[in-house]
């Protein structure tokens, strides 16, 4: 198993099976890997949408909360659940094109060596989203850069690649997903941005909005501040 591709969702019925057909093009002819969809606690027809792609698509696999959890709940979930030594994540509305998996990954896999705590992830350097979303989130980042100075253009993407057991090392909390590159680094790890492509929602609605992009980023980026302040590395060897 190459890599396990983990997608979160929630009451994406009419873009899953689209964004599904695009990762098997993007990776069946180059790598061996799992789609793992993570269903949040939705309450439309996500799950029948999955289950009926599954009966033609053994590479997929589908996780169900019983109750809605939180984005990083479900990509935690699904991290638990994979396979391969290497996970890549990306959002589950169809913004982040799978066409980039492969430039990712090919990052990751080419420095792993030199650095085990390496991240990789996407930059939508050019945003397809509403002026409201591209406010909130110039402002959360310029914040969170200037406290947490994890050096990440865009930790918001969901689009990023990075090592399995690496991740489920790190503290896990609420809304964790967002500080990936600052958590990593904490561990002594880097971080390197590639540029991606980002693409209008075509379908459904966004979940998130001024109030949870912004406020409650400020208190996790405290809690992610007070980690990194707390944190102490050290080099070892067996005698």
């Amino acid at each position: 198993m190459d890599i396990s591709i983990v997608i979160p969702v929630y009451n994406e019925e009419e873009s899953i099976g689209e964004l599904i057909n695009e990762i098997t093009q993007a990776l069946a002819s180059k790598y061996k890997h799992e789609i793992i969809v993570v269903d949040d606690g939705s309450v439309d027809k996500t799950v029948g949408v999955l289950s009926k792609i599954k009966q033609e698509l053994p590479t997929l696999r589908i996780i169900k909360h019983l109750q809605n959890s939180g984005q990083s709940t479900a990509i935690r979930t699904g991290v638990q659940y994979a396979k391969s030594a290497w996970i890549t994540t990306l959002d589950g509305d169809g913004q982040n094109d799978p066409a980039d998996i492969p430039n990712l990954y090919n990052e990751l896999i080419n420095n792993q060596d030199a650095d085990p705590w390496l991240v990789v992830a996407g930059y939508r350097k050019k945003r397809k989203d509403t002026w409201l979303k591209r406010i909130s989130s110039k402002y959360a980042n310029g914040i969170r850069d200037r406290l947490l100075r994890d050096g990440t253009p865009d930790t918001g993407c969901g689009l990023k690649v990075f090592s399995r057991d690496s991740f489920l090392a790190l503290p896990y909390f609420d809304h964790m997903h967002r500080y990936i590159p600052a958590l990593f680094q904490r561990q002594g790890g880097k971080m390197v941005s590639i540029e991606v492509n980002h693409r209008h929602r075509m379908q459904g609605v966004s979940k998130y909005g001024f109030h949870n992009r912004l406020w409650v980023g400020i208190v996790d980026i405290l809690g992610v501040r007070w980690l990194q302040n707390r944190a102490r590395l050290t080099q070892t060897e067996e005698v």
